[in-house]
């Protein structure tokens, strides 16, 4: 993956495939309500909206993914929008749509290589790919990972937007742990760093070799997140620390993230509606 030649485009990655369900619902884990109508990968669009994300790539199975573009639509507004809201008097003017994407895992990498980690290297390359087919002007410069399994309030990231769009790695640490660490909080990549990342994933992996057995062949269907992402050769170059952080790997965690005072409210329902794409037209779910 190379350098986009024009333009400064983040793409949002939230990877949903390859993770494995631990709370014993009838639903995925990233369905699970972290507040009042407000469910975990909701929380994961809104971070990668506040952060600046130009689009939202949504790495899930085909057999889910209608329920969450039901449930989530075809694009949010940004929310720096509703910062101004009173204070514009035409508001169309300064709406900005980000795009949110729905792509499966590749068939040929299930059970192989679809841990969690991979579901973001799958959602960067498909970002990269698909923008390069419509313009040089919208083929990624940065990623932004969002990871539903960490619960935390993700509106600070808001006045980070410029250091999360520039030139250094950003990573969201909680009492100095980061992504490489194997914590689910979000973290930034370039598009050279997706090469360095997979070629650790294929030098690392067993792959299907026949005189192992069956459990531990294509070992890098089990890669933990520390074991992607914690390379020492890509650098932490700028970090950004939440005092409170949770996570849906155990019901003992959720439920001190439902004791908290610090509750994560649902935004306004004018910037998750959801919003559906129509005969080519922009038309508003009725409430």
């Amino acid at each position: 993956m190379n350098k986009p030649p024009k333009g400064k485009h983040m793409a949002g990655i939230i990877p949903l495939s390859g993770r494995k369900d631990v709370l014993g619902f009838p639903w995925p884990d990233y369905l699970t309500p972290i507040g009042p109508g407000y469910l975990a990968v909701e929380r994961s669009v809104t971070e990668a909206a506040l952060a600046g994300c130009d689009s939202i790539w949504i790495v899930c199975n085909d057999d889910v993914a209608p329920l969450l573009k039901k449930r989530l639509g075809d694009y949010v507004l940004d929310p720096i929008l509703f910062e101004n809201w009173n204070f514009v008097q035409k508001k169309t003017d300064y709406e900005k749509y980000i795009p949110i994407y729905y792509t499966p895992i590749s068939q040929k990498d299930r059970d192989r290589r679809d841990s969690l980690g991979w579901s973001v290297l799958h959602g960067a390359i498909t970002a990269f790919v698909v923008s390069s087919k419509m313009s040089s002007w919208v083929i990624p410069s940065k990623y932004f990972v969002s990871f539903p399994g960490g619960i935390y309030s993700p509106y600070p990231l808001v006045k980070c937007r410029a250091r999360i769009r520039g030139s250094d790695s950003f990573y969201v640490t909680h009492e100095g742990q980061t992504v490489k660490e194997g914590k689910p909080l979000a973290f930034t990549f370039f598009p050279e760093d997706w090469n360095t990342y997979r070629w650790h994933i294929k030098r690392s992996c067993t792959r299907g070799d026949k005189s192992l057995p069956a459990h531990e062949r294509w070992s890098s269907r089990n890669f933990s997140l520390d074991k992607i992402f914690g390379l020492d050769i890509i650098d932490i170059q700028d970090t950004f620390e939440v005092p409170e952080f949770y996570t849906l790997d155990s019901w003992t965690s959720l439920q001190e993230c439902y004791r908290s005072e610090n509750k994560i409210y649902n935004p306004s329902k004018k910037f998750i509606k959801p919003y559906h794409f129509k005969r080519g037209l922009q038309e508003d779910e009725e409430n």
